[in-house]
Formats: structure tokens, C-alpha cells, sequence
């Protein structure tokens, strides 16, 4: 059961506001209002010799928590994290796939519905909280399940979502060829079955010529391999028969894995105060490269066909229940909801920033990027679809697929195809990197927000980082042996799925709508930024997005469909159940630390209810309230225990 306690000084300052009701404390930018004395980010002068929260943090021992060193910082970092790789190989794919420019209708709408809403909840929680993932939800201590979940999630998301960095480093360095490897067909690595001929479409009267492998029939033509697919599986994952025979490890992709890592440790070690800096070019590079590529695309031959299949709309569309469940997923998926990240880098914030208004430009930001992209995306595959004399169907693909299949075969039958190898797998990396070393960070500072200040050391945050990566580094060496594609799958599909985050997120609205208060949530917002945001921000939380979380989770449920590796390798059944333990892992910590924490309280129902739902506040609520505040609920407020105590 949470407790809270009143510590000698907090217990004195709260003397003084009762005292002095006419007095309080407001913020106004870097100062306060005097109380009995001088509050300018020093001691009160008062009688009782009180002094102001964040002075009595520091006297006990408790680091003032870090804030952006600028705004413009922590916009950078959020743009980092959320824009990822999900923008750029998987919303051009389901646009295509959906009905193209109808797709845009969903997708909108859910971004109002519940991408912009939870977006903006999490950001605000953690900025009115000062706390990351785990400690932000002493707004409602009985739920502090929901933080732990969100830090499985995103322990996950770290340790899987950097094998897709390991592989584009990998091909980053193979880059650096005059003849791309992935190419040709007179490799080591290449089957007899190799062909470099793509064009089936010369396939006539039985027999293709012109080849260096001779007179080629259809019948080989349709089973032949090309040498990027061979690269891929035979080279780079140099892949097993299935998820029993884990094979050797792969020690050229274990190094670029080893190098990733060294990067996001030297990106994270110091705090928010490298990583703002950071961001910065991690966070706009790969725009640059993404209209250098957009240039480059839309002068190729088959760009506008290309471009026209994934914008043209085709309306019979939008009746399809798939067409709107794949575009409330990917909202979920693209805007990083539910991993606890966002509420970290909101913790960073100054109390007063405007939160609000950093969701909608962000929101946009991000869903401006996705749109952007498909247009770089559709403009290469139409060429590659000319290229190779086949319809555009046969080579939109999604995910690693295009990331590693697709993608690499284009820039293959460009002029000077290096160059553009290299500045593709440019982007990729750094997309993926700041998404990685900013859900590293939200790992980490929600970790040290659960150590007391009478446990703080020098040197913490250094080695809590180095412990998070080399333990995630020692998961990752199962996915760089023969089976380590299998693996990574289970993880992809089950630990950080749709479901695991619609849950997450369905819980998150709950509890801040229905226990804690969507009233009075927005009465804390108006505090913090100055005035209400618009009633819709409320009705989302406590009616919309809650319905279309759980709407969505039940039709992922319904239509489960076991996980196949290339729709041909079906994965055993206890790689099925290892699966759903990686999910139940995050999504069993909501209701199992709930019904922990009634358990061991004392009382009646009622009154543990009401016991451990009352919010654990911290040292800055005292500080930060609003003029019309009840002087009764001023003086009730306590920063907890120091087992409680937020950084």
C-alpha cells in the first residue's frame, strides 16, 4: 500500500502556506510569488525557518531532475523518437494496400480520435508528474502496474528494434563497393538457382536469350532466385530451417551489433542534455535525405505510375473493417503510444511549458512525415516495377522486406548505385537511432526514478545505461545466429504488437479519466500551460479513445492468426507460447499489481480504494499551485515517503 508521510522540512513549508493563506505560490516562468519572503529558487525566509521543496530535495540528498537545456530540445527528441522506420516502410505500404488516398480518411480521423489524445496525455502526465514511466503514476498509485508494463514493453522494443539498425549498418558497410553486393549472382554466398534477369514479361515463345547463364526456360525463370534475396538470407542472416536449429552466430553482424550499441550508449550517458543536442541531427538528416531521394525518384522512368498507385483512391475501400483497423494500428504504432518514452521526455519539460500545443505540431510532424515518405517510396518501386516489366503489386512490399529486399534492389539498377545505397541505409540508421537511444532513455529514467536520493551515487546514470544496453546486447546474440530472424519475429510480433500497446494505452485513459479525473486532470493542465484545453481532450479520454483501444484489441484478438515466417515456415507451438509470454509479460503487470495491492491493504474495500488511489505528490506540486487552490487540499499535499520520493 502507497503511504504518505511528511518529512521535517516539507512538513515546515506546508506550515508556512497554511499560515500565509493569502499568499501562494504561482509559477510565473523562472520565479515565484513571495510567501512570507523570497521564493526565487530560494529558502523562505520565514519564522519557522521552512525552506522551498526543491531546497529540501537537494538538502536530503535528492539531484534537482534535469530539463531541457531548450524547448526546441525536447520537440527534437520526440520527432526522433516517434518519426521512425514505421514511418517510412510501413504506412506507404498500407496506404497502397488500402484503398490509397482513402486510406487518409481513417487514418485522419483516428489521429483525432485517439493518436493526438494519448499523445498529448502522456507528454502532459509526465510534465505535470516530473517523473518517468513508473513513478508518474503515483497520480493513482494503485495502477502503478500500468508503468511497470510500459517498461517491459519498451525493454523489448529496445532489444529487437536494434537488430534492424545491426542489419542496416551491415549493409551501410557493404555499401562501399563500386559493384553492390546484392547485385550479382557470382558471389560465395549465391545458389545455382541465382539470376540476375528480372524481366518476365520477355518470357516468349519458351526461352529467354541474351543471358549469361544461356538460354534460360520460363520454367527456371519462375525458380529462379534473385541476388538480393540470396544476400539477404544466405549472406546477412544466413538463415536456418527453423526456430529449433539456432545455427552459429554471425560474427560480421554481431560487430555492427556491438557498434550500434556503443553509439546509443554515448548518446544517452550523460541525460537529456547530450541527447537534446543530438536529436538535432539525428532528428532533420534523414529529411535531408529523404527529398534528396524524393529528387532522384521522381526523375526515374515508372516514378509517376508509381506515385499514382499510392495515392489513387479507390472508394470501395472504405467499407472494409481491415482498412480502419490498419489505420488505428498504425496511429498506435507511428505516434510510440504505450511505451513509457514519451512520458519521460515530458518529465524533462519546464512545469509551465505549453504541452499542448507541442502535441498537434508534433502529431503533425509526424503524420506529415508518413505521407511525405510514400511518395519517396512509391516514386523508386514504380521504377523498379519498370525495370523489371512486372506490376507494381509484385514489388510493394512492407517492413524489413522493403527495407532490405526492395529498397536495395532499386538503388541496384540505378547509375552510380553505391551513392545511392549508402545514403538510403544513411537514412535508415539514423531513424532508427534516435528512436532507439530515446527508448533507451525513457528505460533508463524510469528505473533511476525508483532509487531514493539516500541511494543516489555519482556516476548512476552511467552505469544504469551501460547495464541496459550490455543486457539487452546479450538478448540480441540469439538474433544474430542462423535462427536469430525467428526470434526476432517472436519479438516483433508478440512483446511491443498492437495489442500490448492498445492495452496499454485503453488503461491509460481509464485511469486518468475515471479514477483520477478527466476534470480534474484538466484543471492540472490548466495550471501547468495557463489555461483549459478544448473539451474534446476529455471527452476522448474518458468515452472515444477508450472505446476505439478496446475495439480495436478485440478484432486483433478475434482474428489471431499464428506466425508464419515468409507465409511458408509455421513456427512450432511453444515458439507460440514463448510469444504470448513476452506479451502477457507487460500486459499481466496492470491487473496482477492491482489485485496485489487491494490484497495486502487494510480496511474495507472502500477504503483501500479510496487509501490507494490518492495521489503520492512531489516536492514541485508544492510549489507550483494555482491562486484559487483550497487552502485545505494545499495543505494536505506531501511528497510521500522517500521510497515515494520523485527525482
Amino acid at each position: 500500500m502507497e503511504k504518505s508521510s511528511l518529512d521535517a522540512d516539507c512538513c515546515a513549508l506546508n506550515t508556512v502556506l497554511v499560515e500565509e493563506k493569502k499568499g501562494h505560490l504561482i509559477p510565473n516562468g523562472n520565479a515565484h510569488q513571495d510567501v512570507n519572503g523570497t521564493l526565487n529558487g530560494g529558502p523562505i525566509s520565514a519564522a519557522t525557518g521552512a525552506i522551498s521543496a526543491a531546497e529540501a530535495e537537494k538538502r536530503q540528498g535528492f539531484p534537482e531532475r534535469e530539463t531541457w537545456t531548450r524547448q526546441m530540445d525536447f520537440m527534437m527528441s520526440c520527432v526522433g523518437f516517434a518519426v521512425g522506420l514505421g514511418n517510412v516502410w510501413r504506412f506507404p505500404y498500407l496506404c497502397y494496400k488500402n484503398g490509397g488516398g482513402v486510406f487518409l480518411i481513417p487514418y485522419v480521423l483516428f489521429i483525432f480520435l485517439g493518436g493526438i489524445p494519448i499523445f498529448f496525455l502522456e507528454i502532459a502526465l509526465g510534465q505535470f508528474m516530473k517523473a518517468g514511466s513508473i513513478n508518474v503514476w503515483n497520480i493513482a498509485p494503485l495502477f502503478k502496474g500500468l508503468g511497470f508494463a510500459s517498461m517491459v514493453i519498451v525493454f523489448f522494443c529496445n532489444t529487437y528494434y536494434i537488430m534492424v539498425l545491426a542489419w542496416g549498418f551491415y549493409y551501410l558497410i557493404k555499401s562501399f563497393n563500386s559493384t553492390l553486393p546484392w547485385s550479382t549472382c557470382d558471389n560465395p554466398w549465391n545458389s545455382e538457382n541465382c539470376i540476375e534477369i528480372f524481366r518476365h514479361d520477355d518470357c516468349q515463345n519458351g526461352t529467354i536469350g541474351n543471358s549469361t547463364f544461356g538460354n534460360l526456360t520460363c520454367e527456371e525463370l519462375a525458380n529462379g532466385r534473385s541476388p538480393i534475396i540470396e544476400f539477404w538470407e544466405n549472406k546477412v542472416l544466413n538463415i536456418s530451417e527453423g526456430l529449433d536449429e539456432p545455427g552459429v552466430i554471425n560474427w560480421e553482424l554481431m560487430l555492427c551489433l556491438m557498434a550500434v550499441w556503443v553509439m546509443v550508449y554515448f548518446c544517452v550517458w550523460k541525460g537529456v542534455k547530450s541527447t537534446g543536442k543530438i536529436v538535432y541531427f539525428t532528428a532533420t538528416f534523414p529529411y535531408v535525405v529523404l527529398i534528396i531521394l524524393l529528387v532522384r525518384g521522381v526523375t526515374l522512368p515508372g516514378a509517376y505510375d508509381g506515385i499514382l498507385y499510392y495515392v489513387k483512391p479507390d472508394w470501395s475501400k472504405l467499407g472494409e473493417a481491415q482498412v480502419w483497423i490498419d489505420a488505428g494500428t498504425q496511429i498506435f504504432f507511428s505516434y510510440a503510444i504505450g511505451l513509457g518514452a514519451l512520458t519521460a521526455l515530458g518529465s524533462y519539460n519546464r512545469f509551465n511549458n505549453d504541452c499542448y500545443k507541442d502535441a498537434f505540431v508534433l502529431a503533425f510532424i509526424n503524420s506529415g512525415t508518413s505521407f511525405f515518405s510514400g511518395f519517396v517510396v512509391f516514386s523508386i518501386l514504380g521504377f523498379m516495377a519498370s525495370e523489371q516489366g512486372v506490376d507494381i503489386s509484385k514489388v510493394a512490399e512492407s517492413g524489413p522486406g522493403l527495407a532490405f529486399i526492395a529498397y536495395p534492389k532499386a538503388v541496384s539498377l540505378m547509375p552510380v548505385a553505391p551513392v545511392w545505397a549508402a545514403l538510403f541505409f544513411v537514412m535508415l540508421l539514423l531513424l532508427g537511432l534516435d528512436s532507439q537511444f530515446v527508448g533507451v532513455e525513457g528505460f533508463v529514467t524510469g528505473i533511476l526514478d525508483l532509487f531514493p536520493g539516500k541511494y543516489y551515487m555519482r556516476y548512476q546514470r552511467e552505469i544504469a545505461v551501460a547495464i541496459c544496453c550490455l543486457l539487452c546486447f546479450i538478448i540480441d546474440l540469439s538474433m544474430v545466429t542462423q535462427g536469430g530472424m525467428y526470434v526476432f519475429q517472436l519479438f516483433d510480433y508478440y512483446s511491443a504488437s498492437g495489442m500490448t500497446l492498445l492495452w496499454q494505452a485503453f488503461w491509460e485513459c481509464v485511469v486518468v479519466a475515471w479514477v483520477y479525473g478527466a476534470d480534474r486532470f484538466m484543471d492540472d493542465i490548466a495550471r501547468m500551460i495557463g489555461y483549459r484545453p478544448f473539451p474534446w481532450m476529455k471527452w476522448c479520454w474518458s468515452f472515444i479513445t477508450p472505446c476505439v483501444c478496446m475495439g480495436i484489441f478485440l478484432f486483433h484478438l478475434l482474428n489471431y492468426k499464428p506466425l508464419t515466417y515468409n507465409n511458408v515456415y509455421v513456427y512450432p507451438w511453444w515458439g507460440e507460447v514463448i510469444g504470448w509470454c513476452l506479451a502477457l509479460s507487460s500486459m499481466l503487470c496492470i491487473p496482477v499489481s492491482l489485485v496485489y495491492k487491494l490484497s495486502g491493504a487494510k480496511g474495507t474495500f472502500r477504503e483501500r480504494w479510496e487509501n490507494l488511489t490518492k495521489p503520492v505528490w512531489g516536492g514541485h506540486h508544492l510549489e507550483y499551485m494555482a491562486p484559487d487552490t483550497d487552502i485545505k487540499s494545499l495543505a494536505s499535499l506531501s511528497p510521500g515517503t522517500e521510497e515515494n520520493k520523485i527525482l
